[in-house]
């Protein structure tokens, strides 16, 4: 779709504000090109700012884990923490200093203009996991457009700065580091709105051009249209995800209130299996069949067949639990090399053991039962 980036920010800001300083601020935001939100998380803390980030701007999200997931950082005064750093003090130039991490599920950094790294503070430093990741592909980001968030407790974040920009030469910085600390945390969502507006993004893309459903656990990206009506949604998911209850309808649709009104734009529409239909301004319709009526159109899903649809949309059902969001719930981008050959998973990731009616991953492939 052909929303700008700067006209989602700009409307995120005037929630919070409404001064002229800050609209004419807002209005300086350059348009977005594709990005790369890279994090680790321990605790959990940069994970839930990554999502807060995500429901703001349109990017892809590759998460760093250390090939030794048992060591406790904190133990003991945060002894094995500070062992690791400190062999990466002693030769920060030696890629055995660093600390072995998985395989990466982006190896190639080339089609992105903007990354923004998401790491926690270990003693004042970059944390070791995330230190080895900027080791391994730091060389990548040159000529890149490159912003940092930092999650500490309480410690001030100039030595991660720094170590950022000794593992990423020749990048252009887009703006200051943000810091998010354990007296803020909980405002993270308004502290990225007021912060996105001061970097300088490379390049143009569409934002928040996805929404998410998910039913019984199964996610599906939908590709909204442009108009006030996907704005104003997109604005309501930005606060929370929406959960309603459809029913099928006339053998072609699950359809019910969304429980608030949108814009319409109502056209005569001929509705086709995987679209996403506002009906009377406050009804939510997804179809799984035809049918031709009065309709704002929102988007449509993306890549299922007609009876991946109806198995998705639990066609003939009542009473389903359907939740829109601006996150991909799964979590999931491609199926792992070490999944287990023959064995079903779920398109959240889970292994299922004795798989029956639904779309399960098999051997890398997409199969319904």
């Amino acid at each position: 779709m052909k929303m700008k980036n700067f006209t989602l920010i700009l409307m995120s800001l005037l929630m919070v504000c409404c001064t002229k300083d800050d609209e004419a601020k807002a209005a300086t935001v350059q348009e977005a090109g594709k990005t790369l939100v890279v994090y680790y998380s321990y605790t959990g803390n940069c994970q839930q700012i990554v999502e807060s980030l995500t429901a703001q701007i349109q990017a892809d999200v590759m998460r760093i884990e250390p090939a030794d997931k048992t060591q406790k950082y904190e133990a003991n005064n945060y002894a094995i923490g500070t062992q690791l750093l400190n062999a990466i003090k002693a030769n920060p130039n030696d890629a055995a200093s660093y600390p072995a991490i998985d395989p990466v599920s982006i190896t190639d950094l080339s089609q992105y203009q903007n990354i923004i790294i998401v790491t926690p503070l270990w003693w004042s430093q970059m944390a070791a996991i995330m230190q080895t990741y900027l080791f391994n592909y730091g060389s990548q980001m040159a000529d890149k457009h490159v912003a940092l968030i930092v999650s500490s407790h309480s410690s001030g974040i100039s030595g991660v700065v720094a170590d950022a920009k000794r593992l990423v030469l020749d990048c252009t910085w887009m703006g200051d580091a943000l810091w998010i600390n354990a007296s803020n945390h909980s405002n993270r969502t308004s502290l990225i709105q007021n912060w996105l507006p001061t970097l300088n993004f490379a390049g143009k893309q569409t934002t928040m051009s996805k929404m998410y459903i998910t039913i019984d656990g199964q996610t599906q990206a939908v590709t909204l249209v442009d108009n006030q009506a996907t704005k104003t949604l997109v604005e309501k998911l930005q606060q929370a995800p929406v959960t309603v209850t459809l029913n099928s309808s006339g053998g072609f649709e699950i359809w019910g209130a969304l429980g608030f009104s949108l814009p319409t734009s109502n056209e005569q529409i001929n509705a086709q299996p995987g679209d996403v239909i506002l009906y009377n301004g406050s009804n939510i319709c997804i179809f799984y069949g035809t049918n031709s009526w009065s309709y704002t159109r929102l988007g449509k899903i993306d890549g299922l067949s007609e009876s991946e649809l109806r198995t998705f949309l639990k066609a003939g059902e009542s009473n389903i639990t359907v939740t829109l969001s601006l996150n991909n719930a799964t979590g999931i981008s491609n199926v792992r090399s070490n999944a287990e050959s023959g064995a079903y998973y779920s398109l959240n990731g889970q292994r299922v053991e004795n798989p029956s009616k639904g779309i399960f991953i098999r051997n890398g492939k997409k199969v319904i039962l």
